[in-house]
């Protein structure tokens, strides 16, 4: 039976224990209600902490289900079923939260590609990804992800690498150029050459070890079950004490109720519910709580700076116009109104500028997207192209060390647009309270 069943059950007793006693004013009956269901799952934990006692690790349970047995031996049959719905609650917390950390796992592991394109005498065959061979050559088109690494040998594409590297920006692929498993192609087909297989390439490494941590899920490590044998055996003592001075077995399980871990049980699983779950909403994937609680020891914290303590999502940073004539918001509305029905990454975010500026966008006529190279169309009768250095810059490649778009009208170059990826209004704030926390630089 799951923890869960467990909790759900044990909460089912007690309301009607509670219906016996106070409804139908029938003590006894309900004391043999919880009495019968305490002892079976008294039962049923101690064997499985039997298990846990073979593999040498020990746990504060062992207490609380003393203290659940002592308590129904002197008829406190309530005391009892507290410390029964604070044991069976913790554990269904752990388990939910373990649960809830492992969907965005599972979620990769679906998408992981399944069937690669394999062109063999200009023939496709489907076949299995880990039939894949080196040297294989093999199509991939697009929306799809690449299935293993290998490098392009025709065609021209975008490719999204922000699954394995955090960047957000489309990286433009063409012969020569290497693709990782895990790419996702954006815009066009390419074909590659297999250099690595399956199981060593990229993202496979990242499938094989997200299989792993599901066939082996890490368990919880409780604060208190790292000091649980030496508690243990004081709680033991003090209440053996109390029960010989007192010459009164309640006093024993008085003693272990109040030792029994119960806050420490089921308060430390709300919390990491609570931490797991509101770092899922930010985008961060924490597989156990036990990495919550190994943070606390942590002094040195290294950040990824796409989409971390950026936005990982590129806006406009500087419009230079190089025709006079040209003002810089006569410039961006030429390049948003040629861009404003692509998909690109960029055209979006110069699309968004322009909004933000209020500016008018003008028809456009004749519109081509050239792929890996950038658009072209006609606005007001003029021929505007907007992409790369060598497709709309004629040549001028003057600011390459940034991510920019150039610009041309009627074959003439009339200036460039970069982008920069914006800093999290958080960031800083983050940063000023980790090294208030004494993070030290490596």
């Amino acid at each position: 039976m799951s923890n869960f069943k467990k909790f759900v059950l044990t909460i089912f007793i007690g309301i009607i224990a509670l219906i016996m006693e106070f409804m139908f004013n029938q003590p006894q009956v309900a004391f043999w209600i919880i009495a019968i269901a305490g002892g079976v799952m008294a039962i049923s934990m101690f064997i499985g902490m039997i298990q846990t006692l073979k593999s040498g690790k020990y746990g504060v349970d062992i207490l609380a289900i003393t203290a659940i047995v002592a308590t129904l031996l002197v008829g406190e049959y309530w005391a009892s079923l507290v410390v029964l719905v604070m044991l069976t609650g913790g554990d269904s917390l752990e388990d939910y939260a373990s649960h809830q950390a492992g969907r965005e796992l599972r979620t990769l592991l679906e998408n992981s590609p399944q069937v690669a394109h394999k062109i063999v005498n200009e023939q496709l065959h489907d076949i299995e990804v880990e039939e894949a061979s080196v040297n294989d050559l093999l199509l991939i088109k697009p929306g799809e992800i690449a299935p293993v690494d290998g490098t392009v040998e025709t065609g021209t594409t975008l490719v999204d690498e922000s699954s394995l590297t955090g960047e957000s920006r489309p990286i433009e692929k063409s012969a020569g150029d290497e693709i990782m498993s895990g790419s996702i192609v954006k815009d066009a087909s390419i074909r590659i050459r297999v250099i690595k297989k399956a199981s060593d390439s990229q993202y496979q490494k990242l499938v094989k070890l997200v299989e792993e941590s599901k066939a082996k899920p890490a368990h919880f490590v409780r604060l208190a079950d790292r000091y649980a044998v030496p508690f243990t055996l004081i709680a033991y003592i003090i209440g053996g004490f109390a029960w010989f001075i007192s010459k009164d077995p309640v006093r024993f399980a008085e003693v272990l109720v109040v030792a029994s871990p119960c806050p420490l049980i089921l308060a430390a699983p709300v919390a990491l519910v609570a931490g797991m779950s509101r770092s899922s909403r930010n985008g961060i994937v924490v597989k156990t709580g036990t990495t919550i609680e190994k943070l606390a020891k942590a002094n040195t914290i290294a950040f990824d700076k796409t989409g971390t303590l950026t936005k990982g999502k590129l806006s406009v940073d500087e419009i230079q116009s190089e025709n006079k004539q040209l003002s810089a918001k006569e410039l961006l509305t030429l390049a948003a109104s040629v861009e404003q029905e692509s998909t690109h990454i960029l055209a979006r975010s110069l699309v968004a500028q322009a909004k933000e500026e209020s500016l008018q966008l003008r028809a456009v006529k004749n519109l081509q997207e050239v792929t890996g190279k950038g658009v072209e169309a006609f606005v007001a009768g003029k021929k505007v192209r907007v992409g790369n250095a060598s497709f709309a810059g004629n040549g001028f490649v003057g600011q390459t060390n940034k991510t920019v778009v150039y610009l041309t009208v009627d074959e003439q170059y009339v200036g460039y647009i970069t982008f920069k990826d914006v800093l999290r209004l958080e960031a800083r704030e983050t940063i000023n309270q980790l090294n208030q926390l004494g993070s030290k630089k490596p």
